[in-house]
């Protein structure tokens, strides 16, 4: 089988961006002085996490604890978990359909390096409230070898990366709540931004040939992440 140029440029890669740091307008951690007022708002964002851990809201749960500890150190979250989000799981099926098309316009079998590079997606309420609570928004980055066989399938081998700069924005707001004063939290010292992180590797999406359906279903329809043979492996997500 032929292997790309490594001089080529990854499938994919146009649009995307080079580094997931998201910029804010905020004044420095701890770089204000505290009022009454902030330190009631901190107390009172203290008795959150557990009421949401106790309603099963684990995810939002946790980034809150973690930005009141103030140690500003990143965050660990379950990537596998929020690919399986269905506003990520779309976004990332769509970068897969684009490079299982780009390989397929090379004309000839191969293995194709691909990498989206850092795209910004957006968590609804009702895809998952909680991690919209937790995240609202993330950059991501699926990156991996693109492989078309003779017959014209194809099968890429994948990485899913998550990136969140953690913070609320001063001037935003959500649902009429100002986020000002939450961000006020990290500006006088009570609480620290951080940065959200994660990632998942071994996946592995399958498609048939062009217009043919892939080993286990629908090459175009939605995909979930399951176990097999020691990897994760995209399949056509189940009805109902």
């Amino acid at each position: 089988m032929a292997t790309s140029s490594t001089q080529e440029e990854p499938l994919g890669r146009t649009g995307g961006r080079a580094e997931p740091a998201i910029p804010n307008d905020n004044a420095a951690h701890a770089s204000l002085p505290a009022r009454p007022r902030d330190r009631v708002l901190r107390a009172a964002c203290v008795a959150v996490p557990p009421l949401w851990t106790a309603l099963g809201v684990r995810q939002a749960a946790g980034t809150l604890r973690h930005y009141l500890r103030g140690t500003g150190r990143p965050y660990r979250v379950d990537a596998r978990a929020l690919l399986a989000v269905p506003a990520v799981r779309e976004d990332v099926d769509r970068r897969l359909a684009e490079w299982r098309e780009a390989a397929r316009a090379r004309g000839e079998p191969g293995a194709y390096a691909a990498d989206s590079g850092w795209r910004g997606v957006l968590i609804t309420r009702r895809g998952s409230a909680d991690w919209w609570l937790a995240l609202r928004g993330a950059q991501y980055r699926v990156s991996g070898t693109v492989r078309v066989h003779e017959d014209g399938s194809v099968v890429s081998d994948y990485r899913f990366q998550v990136h969140k700069s953690w913070n609320f924005d001063r001037g935003e707001s959500e649902f009429g709540v100002p986020f000002t004063p939450f961000a006020r939290l990290h500006e006088t010292g009570l609480a620290r931004e951080f940065t959200a992180v994660g990632e998942v590797d071994g996946l592995v999406d399958q498609a048939g040939p062009e217009g043919g359906a892939a080993p286990d279903g629908d090459a175009e329809g939605p995909r979930e992440s399951c176990p097999r043979g020691g990897l994760l492996v995209d399949t056509p997500a189940s009805e109902g």
